[in-house]
């Protein structure tokens, strides 16, 4: 299992444990390293400016400027200090919809946002992809008055419902912490995703780890259709012609699992990551 179900989950999947969602970890002072890295005393603190210079922008079109002098430019950290930062302030992995439908039954509540990334990368506003859970904790909402008609708060099988859509659209499943462990943002995402293109198109540094699974084809139900292939984010799947079948490369496998939706022979399934002795250890790169 990935660091953080060892850290955060007591050795089960950590976004599944309700304490990983809880008010009084919203609302518990931080500590000193993480104040540091965070510019917070405490996790409602940084979702209010989360949600003040990324999903404000998102819904209405309008960047929120930053206040006061401009800041002298500063040394760059090394990836390795910048992703343990990440680990800290903001990090993800990715979940199939079974687990990310788990998610939705624990969350107090699910209010669908403006997608930040999608904004600062196409330039379109109000693309709600993103869920906020339990977002009337967070107790930012009376201050942005202008982005609360882009919100939308959904029953949960409304939820369930959305994201069956993005499952058949090849959107993968992400969930997210707002200073760790805290969960506060599950998103559904594709190559316009910020995360996504630093660290997979861009060749730089990770934000997310793959998911506890993998995907595998059961070669006796597969006829070639190669329906599968265009749901693939990651380039983890390959056609053999002269065996007529679709072929997914563990080492490469992020375990999103959203090739299963197309499939018309239910011929893949997901098995956990640590049962593939080439996959098992993939976390990050």
């Amino acid at each position: 299992m990935c660091e953080f179900c060892t850290q955060h989950g007591e050795g089960k999947k950590w976004y599944l444990e309700m304490q990983n969602y809880s008010e009084e970890l919203l609302h518990h002072e931080l500590s000193a390293e993480q104040k540091e890295i965070v510019k917070a005393s405490t996790r409602a603190e940084w979702l209010a400016d989360y949600f003040g210079h990324e999903v404000v922008p998102a819904a209405t079109g309008v960047s929120i400027s930053a206040e006061g002098p401009a800041k002298p430019a500063e040394a760059q950290p090394s990836v390795d200090e910048y992703v343990r930062a990440r680990k800290v302030e903001q990090f993800g992995q990715v979940v199939p919809i079974e687990d990310l439908q788990q998610v939705v039954d624990i969350a107090d509540s699910i209010t669908r946002m403006a997608c930040a990334c999608r904004f600062v990368t196409t330039g379109k506003k109000d693309q709600r992809y993103c869920f906020g859970l339990g977002v009337d904790k967070w107790g930012v909402l009376g201050k942005f008055p202008d982005a609360a008609s882009s919100l939308e708060v959904l029953e949960k099988d409304e939820a369930k419902d959305a994201l069956r859509e993005y499952d058949e659209e090849g959107l993968m499943h992400t969930v997210w912490t707002g200073v760790t462990p805290y969960i506060c943002i599950a998103c559904n995402c594709d190559r316009d995703c910020r995360p996504y293109k630093r660290y997979l198109e861009g060749s730089g540094t990770h934000a997310f780890f793959r998911g506890e699974y993998i995907s595998q084809v059961d070669w006796e139900l597969c006829t070639g259709c190669k329906a599968c292939m265009a749901q693939c984010q990651f380039g983890a799947q390959f056609y053999s012609s002269a065996l007529e079948k679709v072929y997914i490369d563990p080492a490469r496998c992020f375990g999103c699992g959203v090739c299963r939706a197309v499939c018309p022979h239910d011929a893949i399934a997901l098995i956990p990551r640590q049962e593939h002795p080439e996959a098992a250890e993939l976390w990050l790169r």
